[in-house]
């Protein structure tokens, strides 16, 4: 079972639509949270990315990878596949 992907976005940001068009070319599902209005999702987000005061957020499991430019490194480096797949709980 591949691990969960999350991502916080907000509308009109380049950088959450580059991330998201990254996981679509890949085939990689996730869920997707707008932040645009703040609310419980913001508040969520911070939680659990205290640092974190830009979108997109991206989760990976439980794991905080960043954003954009952080989803992209990974996936040249080739360690984007090795997170996605859920070694944890194999069937």
């Amino acid at each position: 079972m591949p691990a969960k992907v999350e991502i916080y976005s907000k509308w009109g940001c380049g950088y959450c639509v580059r991330a998201k068009a990254l996981l679509d070319r890949k085939g990689i599902a996730y869920d997707e949270y707008d932040v645009t209005m703040g609310g419980d999702r913001l508040a969520e987000m911070r939680d659990r990315a205290p640092f974190a005061r830009t979108v997109p957020q991206i989760f990976i499991g439980d794991r905080g990878i960043g954003g954009s430019d952080e989803l992209a490194q990974l996936d040249r480096s080739g360690a984007l596949d090795d997170m996605l797949s859920d070694t944890e709980n194999p069937d």
